[in-house]
C-alpha cells in the first residue's frame, strides 16, 4: 500500500505556505506535483528508495521537489516545510476550507492581525477586524463569515474519491486472508454520498479474532482506536475506519442494516412489522404468532439475513440498489415493480470534457487521447479552457489558439483508433453570454459552457443566467452547472426542474461532472432533470489521464438520482453523439 497521498498532501501543504508568503511560480510548481504523485501507479516510497533521479520520473518533479520527496521517505519530515509552518504557525487546512480564504490571505490576516485557525477567523470578522485590514472590505468580511459558516458544516466529512480508495486499497488487503469471507463497504460510502463520516467495512468469517488482528497489522493503520472481539478501529491518512466482523449466516442483514440510508431501514421496518416480522441486523424474524408469557412478541423463527437479497424477498420486494437507499420513493417504486434501469459501470463510450497541456492540464492531445484507448473509449473530446470569467492565472486559451488547436486535434485524430472531436470549454459570464466568439464556436465539433465566476448569485438570475447559456446554439452540454466544490464552497442554488426544460427545449446534456471534487450535478438534482426528460453527460473534467477513471465515481452518484442508460449522452454509439451535437 502506497504512501503517495500523504506524501502529495505535504507537498500542497508546501505550495500553500509558499503561496501565503507571496512567493512566485514555486506554489504552482508544488501543486502540479503534488496531483501526479497522488496520482502516479506505484508507490512514490519505493521511487525513493533508489534517490531523487528515480523520483523524478513522476511528471512535474524536478530536482528539488524530488529531494524533498526522498528527505521525506528517510527521515519522516522536510526541514524546508518545518521552518515555513514555524514561521507561519497556521491552521491552512481548515481557513482555507472557508470560500474566498486562499492561501495569501491567510498569510496577510496572519501579518495583520496574528489569525491562525477558524475560530479566530470568525470572531475577527464578528468584530469587525478584518475590513480594517488593507485590501479588505465589509462585504468581503460578510462573505467569509457566511462561508465560515458553510466550513463548519463540512469539518469532520472527507471526499468520497479521497475515502473510497483507501477502501478499495484495504478490501484488497483483507482479500489476501485465507479466514475472510465476503467484505465490502457499508455506511454511506455504500450509498456513494459525495461526503463519508468514516469509512466502515463489513466482513463475513468465522474466524473474527484473526481477521481483526490481520487488520490492525495492515502498513497503512497509523494509530489504533479501539479493538474487541467483533470490531476494531483505526486511522488511516487522518480517516476513521472501522472494521465489523459477523458471522456468515447474519452478513446479508448486517450488510442492509450498516448499509442505511436510517429513513431506508426504517421504512423497511415498519413494512416488516405490519407483516408480523421482526428486521434487524442479524436477520428477519416471524414473530406474528409467537408471544412470551408477558404478552408481548419475542424472537421467533428466523427467515432471512445470509444475503440482502434475502432480506428484501421476505418483503415481497426486489433488491434495492445501495445507491438509490435515501427513502425518495425507491420502496414505493420496488413495490408496484417500476425500479429503474439503473446506468452500470462500463457502460460510458467516452469523455466529453477533458483538458490538456494547452490550459491547464498535464498532459498533449496524443496523451490524453492514448489514454482513451487505454480504456476502451470508442471516442474522446479535447475542451480545453478557454479565456474569460472566472479563469485565473493565464490558463485560459484564446480564440486564435483554440483555432491552431483545431488542427493539432485532428492530426491527433488521423492516428487514433477512436473518433476524436474539437471542443472547448467556454466560460459563462454573469448575464449568461459565452466567452468565446460565434465564429470560432461555429468551426468546434462540442462545446462545453461552464460557470466559473459570479457563484454566490440569487437562485433566479443563476437559473436564467444558465438557461440563456443553453439557448446559444453552439452550446452542447452545460458543464458543471452549480459550479460548487464539495467541502469547500457550495456553488449556484438553480431551479433544476427550469434548467431541466431549458435543457430539453435546445437539445442540450447537462452534464454530471464526474470530478469527486465536484460531482456536479447531484443526485437529487439528477433525479428531477431525469423525470423532465432532460439528457445527462457523465464527464470526468480529466486534466491528466489517471482522472479518466473518476467516471465511475460519476455512474455511482447517477445511480443516486435514478438515471438509465439511456439518459446518458455519453452511452450512446458515436453516430447517435453525433446527431445530438450542433
Amino acid at each position: 500500500m502506497s504512501r503517495n497521498d500523504e506524501i502529495a498532501t505535504l507537498l500542497e501543504e508546501f505550495a500553500d505556505l509558499l503561496d501565503a508568503k507571496d512567493v512566485a511560480y514555486k506554489p504552482s510548481s508544488y501543486r502540479r506535483a503534488a496531483e501526479n504523485v497522488r496520482e502516479y501507479p506505484e508507490p512514490v516510497e519505493e521511487l525513493a528508495e533508489d534517490g531523487e533521479d528515480a523520483v523524478k520520473e513522476i511528471n512535474r518533479v524536478g530536482d528539488a521537489i524530488a529531494s524533498k520527496i526522498v528527505e521525506y521517505v528517510q527521515t519522516g519530515h522536510i526541514e524546508e516545510l518545518d521552518e515555513l509552518r514555524a514561521e507561519l504557525p497556521v491552521d491552512m487546512a481548515g481557513m482555507t476550507s472557508v470560500e474566498g480564504v486562499g492561501p495569501k490571505t491567510v498569510g496577510k490576516l496572519y501579518e495583520a492581525l496574528g489569525i491562525t485557525d477558524l475560530d479566530e477567523l470568525a470572531a475577527a470578522a464578528r468584530d469587525g477586524q478584518i475590513q480594517e485590514v488593507k485590501g479588505f472590505g465589509a462585504k468581503t468580511e460578510a462573505n467569509i463569515l457566511d462561508g465560515i459558516e458553510f466550513a463548519r458544516e463540512a469539518t469532520g466529512r472527507e471526499l468520497l474519491g479521497k475515502a473510497r480508495p483507501v477502501a478499495d486499497d484495504l478490501l484488497a488487503y483483507l482479500g489476501e486472508h485465507d479466514a475472510v469471507g465476503r467484505a465490502e463497504p457499508a455506511g454511506s460510502m455504500r450509498r456513494w454520498r459525495e461526503t463519508v463520516g468514516d469509512i466502515d467495512i463489513l466482513v463475513d468469517s468465522d474466524d473474527a479474532a484473526s481477521v481483526i488482528d490481520h487488520f490492525l497489522a495492515w502498513d497503512q493503520v497509523s494509530d489504533t482506536i479501539e479493538a474487541g472481539a467483533q470490531k476494531a478501529s483505526v486511522r488511516v491518512n487522518a480517516m476513521r475506519v472501522d472494521l465489523r466482523v459477523v458471522t456468515p449466516s447474519e452478513y446479508g442483514a448486517a450488510l442492509q442494516y450498516f448499509t442505511g440510508s436510517k429513513d431506508h431501514n426504517v421504512h423497511l421496518r415498519n413494512i416488516a412489522i405490519d407483516r408480523g416480522l421482526k428486521m434487524n441486523e442479524y436477520g428477519m424474524f416471524d414473530i406474528s404468532d409467537v408471544d412470551d408469557p408477558d404478552g408481548g412478541p419475542r424472537v421467533g423463527e428466523r427467515v432471512a439475513g445470509e444475503t440482502e437479497e434475502s432480506m428484501y424477498a421476505a418483503l415481497d420486494l426486489p433488491l434495492i440498489t445501495p445507491e438509490m437507499r435515501e427513502d425518495t420513493g425507491e420502496i414505493e417504486a420496488a413495490t408496484e415493480g417500476s425500479l429503474p434501469d439503473l446506468i452500470e459501470d462500463g457502460e460510458i463510450r467516452g469523455d466529453l470534457h477533458t483538458h490538456t497541456n494547452w490550459s491547464d492540464g498535464d498532459n498533449t492531445i496524443a496523451e490524453m487521447v492514448a489514454a482513451a484507448e487505454e480504456r476502451g473509449y470508442d471516442y474522446h473530446v479535447v475542451s480545453d479552457h478557454a479565456t474569460g470569467p472566472g479563469m485565473v492565472g493565464g490558463v485560459g486559451v484564446e480564440d486564435d489558439e483554440l483555432l491552431e488547436q483545431i488542427d493539432e486535434v485532428r492530426a491527433v485524430a488521423e492516428d487514433a483508433n477512436i473518433t476524436v472531436f474539437t471542443g472547448v470549454e467556454a466560460n459563462i459570464d454573469a448575464e449568461g453570454g459565452l466567452s468565446v466568439a460565434d465564429d470560432v464556436l461555429d468551426q468546434l465539433d462540442v462545446v462545453v459552457a461552464s460557470p466559473h465566476s459570479a457563484l454566490d448569485q440569487e437562485r433566479e438570475p443563476a437559473t436564467e443566467r444558465l438557461v440563456r447559456a443553453m439557448e446559444h446554439p453552439a452550446v452542447d452540454v452545460l458543464g458543471h452547472p452549480t459550479g460548487r466544490l464539495i467541502n469547500r464552497r457550495p456553488g449556484l442554488q438553480l431551479d433544476y426542474h427550469r434548467l431541466a426544460e431549458a435543457a430539453v427545449e435546445n437539445g442540450v446534456a447537462l452534464e454530471l461532472n464526474a470530478s469527486p471534487y465536484r460531482l456536479d450535478l447531484n443526485g437529487e438534482a439528477l433525479k428531477t432533470a431525469v423525470e423532465a426528460g432532460a439528457t445527462i453527460a457523465i464527464d470526468t473534467d480529466a486534466h491528466r489521464p489517471a482522472e479518466l477513471d473518476h467516471a465511475r465515481y460519476g455512474v455511482h452518484t447517477a445511480r443516486r438520482g435514478w438515471v438509465e442508460t439511456a439518459d446518458v449522452l455519453n452511452t450512446w454509439p458515436v453516430d447517435e453523439l453525433t446527431d445530438f451535437l450542433h
